[in-house]
């Protein structure tokens, strides 16, 4: 029996204001309902458009084809484009070019120049020529990951060969999975390569932190990669794309089957271009050779044997990271749980045991992190592309010139008040700080424990690959066909989604002339509405719940490989000794010849300290001070570039020729600092005043991005020291010639 009390509480709420709220509410749910239908229906329809074209993209830029890969000796569904600038924007002839490079990883291509804020229109913006490697949705029969390394490195050979002007090697942009395609070729064709932009790139598959990234446990938990080859030889030798698109909305059920769709739901007046777009190239799916896919899985997702060298090309020849030549770029974020920090940088691990020797192979590594982007967020995201690769295209030339070592890019807020703030040329300031391995190490990653899981897991993925090849595949390979493997594909949910909310279901044959009735009529509840409110709370708990249900799904899946997996009983029987240290087994092999090779190349820059003239003191002075400050701004670089377009065309170095120098000098410092810093006064001009020409110079560069202090300052006032007493280069001379 209800009390009096509550009886009055009930009748006070049902009042006048509270049905108009209601009645609102109401009115605009099911406007919205419907015209959320009709944003269905197009999706649906623009997936069946965009299927059917021959070469279907979401670029957002017109663009030429260049090079057909399917006309070249060893064809491939790869193509290289010509990027047409817009109306208005200016081109430099002399600024290197990037090749933007999209993943094969389930969708089509495009999303490196999905609008105007993009990689592909950041780099335009800053006056690079751009072209973009695409592919088709069908591989050609046969094609292998080989056949594409070939056909992407005559396509760099193409770009280099139509800019003979240009000031450096192409900027080589691989996104998310054409990250370790590009490595990889850069390993074998070094010369073809300026420096290379890695953007969600899992190089180091294993690596991760507990109760994080549980994409990583997804081989071990199916058994190994039987299951790519029985889903490649059920597609008649291709595998879907879909697959592996199903595969990444997985990791967040909350946004693949509530949040996207009811953000559309809820902002159906503002957000339905944005997510048509989207959706565009979401729903694109694509095909890979089953010899591609069961590559990319047995070598890389669960061998991860990229980083330890242990992958060869069809002539045995070993692809080692550390052939790279090209400045490296890593691009990552802690919210990508996709390929989180530790399998973005883990390689570093593996290749080098101190920052040391990663200078000794010549090697520029630069790393910046997100704090909270999504995997999608680091190539579609107009915030980041504003930001951070509008940084990368701006300071190119400044990266490829870092003396080797390991590098974090962090980025400021460009004050009007900071020192030479007319020298950047963004809304950032970019800033290159000398990092340590240890840096690497604090995103977290595997113990010993860890890593003979994982080793485990692949050798049970062998295993079981072996058996299916042996017992299952020819008769799966007897029961499929074309036919069967066509109809599998359509019928995938994530194809049928769209097929069912297209027109051609004649079930939406109404709902066009409904939306647009409804259009005309609409009236948007108010912003206040206690419904709307409601309403809102109602997702945030169904969020909440599917979250839940995630991390509880998750947390079973990592106790679960950690079980199986970590059994000593499982690690005997795959050969896994547990007195090894798994991971030191797996770092790359270092070489005694080429430890005699850098000995010999320590040896003639020791020699060479001596010789050299007032622009070899200027460099070398600038690096010493500024390793005191621990990094380099694009300040300072601002003005070396200025300096040196300002020289005479006859004393004017080139940016090849720059970054040699800077290289040599730095090795200088590195080898025997004080023998570089004493030979400074016998390598200057008698010319007084060019030595103070030359010491404002350097005063410049070091102060470009603040005053100096502390052991920066102390440095400076030697260096001034140097240039300013000392015997001048003729007194030099004669005194040697006296003592012989």
């Amino acid at each position: 029996m209800t009390s009096p009390e509550a009886g009055s509480s009930i009748s006070k709420a049902l009042t006048p204001a509270w049905f108009a709220a209601a009645s609102e509410y109401v009115a605009d749910a099911a406007q919205r309902s419907v015209l959320f239908l009709d944003v269905m229906r197009q999706r649906g329809n623009a997936y069946r458009e965009h299927a059917a074209k021959t070469a279907p993209n979401v670029l957002n830029f017109e663009c030429e084809l260049v090079t057909d890969g399917r006309t070249l000796q060893r064809p491939v569904n790869y193509a290289l484009v010509r990027i047409i600038p817009p109306a208005g924007m200016q081109i430099s002839h002399s600024a290197r070019p990037f090749v933007i490079v999209d993943p094969r990883a389930g969708h089509g291509p495009g999303i490196g120049g999905f609008k105007a804020d993009s990689e592909i229109g950041m780099a335009m913006r800053a006056g690079h020529p751009c072209y973009f490697i695409g592919f088709l949705p069908e591989p050609v029969p046969g094609q292998t990951i080989a056949d594409v390394a070939r056909a992407e490195a005559e396509f760099l050979a193409e770009v280099i060969r139509r800019h003979p002007q240009a000031d450096g090697k192409p900027c080589v942009i691989g996104n998310c999975q054409a990250g370790w395609a590009v490595m990889m070729l850069a390993a074998l064709r070094p010369e073809l390569f300026g420096p290379i932009i890695i953007a969600g790139s899992p190089l180091s598959y294993w690596d991760g932190v507990r109760g994080k990234y549980p994409m990583r446990y997804s081989g071990g938990l199916l058994g190994g990669s039987w299951l790519t080859a029985l889903t490649s030889d059920l597609g008649a030798g291709k595998f879907d794309g879909a697959y592996l698109v199903q595969n990444f909305e997985s990791q967040n059920p909350a946004n693949t089957y509530w949040s996207k769709q009811y953000n559309l739901y809820s902002k159906i007046d503002t957000e339905a271009e944005r997510y048509l777009s989207f959706e565009r190239w979401w729903g694109g799916h694509v095909n890979l050779n089953a010899e591609e896919i069961q590559f990319i899985v047995d070598e890389l997702f669960i061998g991860n044997n990229l980083a330890a060298g242990r992958i060869t090309t069809d002539d045995g020849t070993a692809i080692d990271l550390r052939s790279i030549r090209s400045p490296i770029v890593v691009f990552c974020s802690k919210g990508d749980n996709i390929t989180p920090p530790s399998q973005a940088l883990g390689w570093i691990l593996d290749l080098y045991d101190s920052v040391d020797q990663i200078r000794s192979y010549g090697q520029t590594i630069v790393y910046s992190v997100h704090d909270e982007a999504g995997h999608l967020g680091i190539f579609v995201s107009a915030g980041i592309a504003r930001k951070q690769y509008s940084e990368f295209s701006d300071n190119i030339d400044l990266i490829d010139t870092l003396p080797p070592g390991l590098y974090e890019a962090t980025f400021t807020k460009r004050a009007s008040d900071a020192p030479n703030s007319d020298l950047v040329t963004g809304d950032w300031v970019m800033r290159c700080e000398a990092r340590t391995l240890d840096d690497i190490r604090a995103f977290g990653g595997n113990d010993a424990e860890d890593e003979r899981r994982f080793a485990t897991a692949a050798r049970v993925s062998e295993v079981n690959l072996a058996l299916y090849r042996a017992y299952l595949q020819p008769a799966v390979r007897a029961f499929a066909n074309p036919v069967l493997a066509e109809w599998m594909r359509q019928c995938h949910p994530l194809r049928l989604q769209y097929e069912l909310f297209s027109d051609a279901n004649p079930f939406m044959a109404p709902v066009k002339a409904l939306a647009e009735q409804v259009k005309a009529e609409r009236k948007p509840v108010s912003g206040d509405n206690p419904f709307l409110a409601l309403q809102e709370k109602i997702s945030q708990q169904i969020v909440g719940g599917l979250d839940a249900w995630r991390d509880a799904v998750e947390n079973m899946a990592e106790r679960t490989f950690l079980a199986v997996y970590g059994s000593p009983v499982l690690q005997a029987a795959c050969g896994i000794d547990r007195q090894i240290d798994q991971r030191s087994l797996r770092k790359a092999a270092k070489s005694p010849l080429y430890q005699q090779l850098v000995e010999k190349r320590i040896a003639e820059l020791r020699a060479a300290i001596t010789t050299g003239g007032v622009r070899e003191c200027m460099v070398r002075a600038a690096l010493y001070i500024g390793m005191a400050r621990g990094g380099v701004d694009e300040r300072s670089f601002e003005i070396i570039r200025r300096m040196r377009l300002a020289s005479t065309s006859n004393q004017r170095l080139t940016l090849a020729q720059f970054k040699q120098l800077v290289r040599e000098q730095f090795f200088m410092l590195l080898i025997d600092r004080e023998a570089a810093l004493a030979a400074i006064p016998q390598l200057l001009p008698d010319d007084a005043e060019a030595r103070r020409t030359a010491l404002a110079a350097i005063q410049e560069v070091a102060s470009a991005s603040g005053a100096l202090a502390g052991e920066a300052a102390e440095r400076m006032r030697r260096i001034a020291g140097l240039f300013e007493g000392g015997k001048p280069r003729l007194a030099r001379v004669e005194a040697r010639a006296q003592n012989k």
